[in-house]
């Protein structure tokens, strides 16, 4: 490949890196301090990009927080924004910057392990079951097993995202626990919107993306763009994407915590009754370019089940542990779940 071709994302990764740094210290230092309080009524919200975060979408476009707030006589501020990648959130979080966090649940996972005693972070509900598909432009990479040192997968954050610790999972499903971790060399950050662009695209070195909904469709729509991975197969139906937050939150804020939840539901009951108006509802308030009938495609499937009840999460969680990615074991889901009559029975 000539110097012209290479990677136009270099520098990205170069200033990925040191994000990546100050993360880390960031982390390190929040896990030692003071979360910042404020009073009920006011609740920080942060998701990532993609149909997996419609339920968001539906509560911010019907102001249901606000709504089951004045029901419990509480006028309540909601901020939104919009971060990339587990780290990302999990740093937010941990900072105090945010109360909700939106990511998946390797970075749930993750943040509850190294917060017990501390900040105690758990989730709070699920965003609903859906399938993830590691693609690939490269006609050679027919499985895991065909990626090379020539290959780069992009996955929102490097080693904590849920697609990297799915690609974990195949990888010691394919070569035993010890090797779990073989596939990370070839990894680099890089959020939805730019590795769909790129891998649909081609001609740079980046040959794969463990992707998600509406973007995976998208870039399937190149006929060089292949699924190498399905996580339902890998899996089953799961929960990859979660919300999650501190206990001290949850105990500060109780009418506010209660509100969210109930927002939370009432918008689960919505998508999955009217995927044509969750459809709607995903357009406009994300102003993505895809049309209606293409979005109704991905999400009018028994694959596609919005729910705020967490399913088959465990598997991961006790692979985690197994591999020593983090230290606690947890007996069940309800150990890095809230207890919550909301969210139903989980897994």
């Amino acid at each position: 490949m000539s110097a012209g071709k290479r990677f136009p994302f270099i520098p990205r990764f170069g200033r990925l890196a040191s994000g990546i740094t100050f993360s880390l210290s960031l982390l390190a230092g929040s896990l030692a301090a003071p979360q910042a309080a404020h009073a009920e009524g006011q609740i920080r919200i942060a998701e990532q990009f993609g149909i997996v975060y419609l339920l968001l979408n539906v509560v911010r476009d019907q102001q249901l927080i606000e709504k089951h707030g004045k029901a419990e006589g509480l006028d309540i501020k909601v901020d939104w924004q919009q971060l990339s990648g587990g780290s990302a959130v999990n740093d937010a979080l941990l900072s105090g910057a945010i109360d909700i966090a939106g990511a998946g649940i390797g970075p749930l996972l993750t943040v509850w392990d190294r917060t017990q005693g501390r900040q105690n972070v758990k989730g709070v509900a699920s965003l609903g079951n859906f399938p993830y598909y590691l693609l690939s432009n490269n006609p050679k990479v027919k499985t895991i097993a065909d990626f090379t040192a020539k290959d780069r997968i992009a996955v929102p954050a490097v080693s904590v995202s849920v697609q990297s610790r799915f690609l974990q999972y195949a990888a010691a499903k394919q070569w035993g626990d010890k090797e779990f971790n073989r596939l990370d060399k070839y990894t680099v950050a890089l959020p939805h919107p730019d590795a769909t662009a790129s891998l649909k695209a081609g001609g740079t070195e980046l040959t794969g993306h463990f992707s998600n909904p509406p973007f995976q469709n998208q870039a399937l729509e190149n006929p060089d763009v292949h699924v190498v991975l399905d996580t339902y197969e890998l899996l089953g139906p799961n929960s990859p994407t979660v919300l999650y937050a501190t206990e001290k939150f949850r105990t500060d804020n109780p009418k506010t915590y209660k509100a969210f939840v109930a927002a939370l539901a009432e918008a689960a009951d919505f998508a999955q009754n009217d995927k044509g108006a969750a459809a709607d509802t995903y357009l406009r308030v994300t102003g993505a370019k895809i049309s209606r009938d293409e979005l109704l495609k991905i999400i009018d499937n028994e694959q596609f089940q919005f729910t705020v009840t967490p399913t088959n999460t465990y598997p991961l969680a006790d692979f985690l542990h197994r591999v020593g990615a983090i230290k606690n074991k947890p007996a069940s889901w309800q150990d890095y779940f809230f207890e919550d009559p909301a969210i139903g029975q989980g897994s």
